[in-house]
């Protein structure tokens, strides 16, 4: 390719300039396994041919990156990515950099042997809404963003259990984080490992998001579900009362959030109940004080109830472990944690569904699992049976709110399954089908106003 440009330039640079009409030319090659772009142009005296030679790399930043590394191991200069992150620092902290985020740098090839690449600019990839473009503006550098609309809509999907409620809703197209959240909102009443027998069913309507090509870029929240175990149906409701507190509500109003999760993880295999039992590394019988969930080391280990930490860190064969205080009658404990979340300390205060650890087999453990431990007026329970006062029940206005709003979910979510004329109807044929979230509200934060959600339900 060099020999090939070499030639188109010795070949013009004889003729005279009233003869030179050459027009920009763009070729492309690979130099050292780098997408390279040369832009051949001519000017209008052709007094001489100028040849550039740009390429971009695209950088996924790792752990312990930090952009001015990035940017000088892509090939800038140390002095070049300085002002380049220091016009960007306007726009974008480099402190909010994570492992994760990509970013698009584009260079100059040196003109000669030995000669160092020119930084031309780079373009950060801060989420699906926005990128932040740096690029070169005489001996320094400007930025600006670049914004992504996103349009909100609502999709719906069912299907009948046949194994586990992720194979399921993998099955029927339900993405991975809707069905996390899902698992966490039934975790106050649903034993995932016992209440759920083959033939169940579940139903769930969310919010997603979509890019400008339509792509679904993220989900939102669960907005209405439904489990049906052992032939009755549980069914749930996402609604902000008058204050703006948001939590999800049964057919009558009453919160399904209760003083304890009895499953403080998510995608967990039950290893190992409450009780007496032979240990398997003293090899003796002894009360097993909690419940064992075999997952993956790194799981996240949730709060199962908001409160104050008082303690985390080592704690003999508990290993890595934290205990929170709930209230003058409950505390849980966390053991055999590969790490404690950052900023979860003794004294400071956590939210249920809040992370505080992950995963792992520190202590007196034979394999990554959390250990979970209930204590009642400082006596261990089990937390599979306990039995907790059930949340807040609406009452009044607010009751009357989510009474209209669960009307209008239920025609939403009716709406979205109705099988199309002609088509199966089965349970896969339902799954998915999405309309556009109007504008519009009713007093609830976040929710459609009942009117315009029902008559653009009837125009899809």
């Amino acid at each position: 390719m060099a020999l090939a440009l070499a030639g188109l330039v010795a070949r013009s640079a004889p003729q005279a300039a009233s003869e030179m009409t050459l027009p920009t030319m763009t070729l492309e090659d690979q130099i050292d396994g780098r997408h390279v772009a040369f832009y051949y142009s001519a000017d209008s005296n052709a007094e001489a041919a100028q040849l550039s030679r740009s390429y971009e790399r695209r950088l996924t930043i790792g752990s312990g990156d930090t952009l001015m590394k990035v940017l000088v191991d892509a090939g800038a200069g140390a002095r070049d990515a300085y002002n380049a992150i220091e016009a960007m620092s306007a726009l974008f902290k480099p402190r909010y950099l994570k492992p994760g985020h990509e970013i698009v740098v584009t260079l100059r090839a040196g003109a000669g042997d030995g000669a160092a690449d020119t930084l031309v600019g780079f373009k950060l990839i801060e989420s699906v809404e926005r990128d932040v473009v740096v690029s070169r503006d005489g001996e320094g550098f400007t930025a600006s963003t670049v914004d992504h609309p996103l349009t909100l809509d609502v999709a719906a999907a069912n299907g009948v259990i046949e194994n586990s409620l992720f194979l399921a809703g993998e099955t029927a197209g339900v993405p991975a984080a809707v069905l996390a959240d899902l698992i966490q909102v039934y975790s106050f009443d649903v034993d995932f490992q016992r209440d759920i027998r083959s033939g169940d069913g579940f139903s769930v309507m969310y919010e997603r998001y979509l890019d400008e090509s339509g792509a679904v870029v993220r989900t939102g929240n669960v907005l209405r579900a439904s489990m049906t175990l052992s032939g009755k149906e549980h069914e749930l409701y996402r609604f902000a009362n008058a204050d703006g507190q948001v939590d999800y509500y049964d057919v009558e109003g009453k919160s399904m959030r209760r003083t304890l999760m009895r499953t403080p993880i998510n995608g967990a295999r039950l290893s190992s109940g409450f009780g007496n039992r032979l240990h398997p590394i003293l090899g003796f019988t002894k009360l097993h004080t909690g419940t064992d969930f075999a997952a993956p080391r790194g799981t996240p280990i949730y709060a199962a109830g908001s409160g104050t930490v008082e303690y985390a860190g080592t704690n003999g064969g508990y290993g890595t472990y934290v205990r929170i205080r709930h209230n003058g009658t409950y505390k849980t404990a966390y053991a055999h944690m590969s790490g404690i979340a950052k900023g979860v300390r003794v004294g400071t205060r956590v939210q249920q569904g809040q992370t505080i650890g992950y995963v792992g087999t520190t202590g007196r453990s034979t394999g990554p699992h959390l250990h979970y431990e209930v204590i009642r007026n400082g006596g261990f329970i089990n937390s599979r049976t306990m039995h907790l006062p059930s949340g807040e029940q609406l009452k009044g206005a607010n009751l009357e709110s989510f009474m209209a709003m669960r009307e209008t979910a239920d025609a939403q979510y009716a709406m979205l399954t109705e099988p199309d004329s002609g088509s199966p109807s089965s349970e896969l044929a339902l799954a998915n089908r999405s309309a556009p979230l109007p504008q519009g509200r009713s007093g609830i934060p976040g929710r459609p106003g009942a009117a315009a959600w029902i008559a653009a339900l009837g125009s899809q």
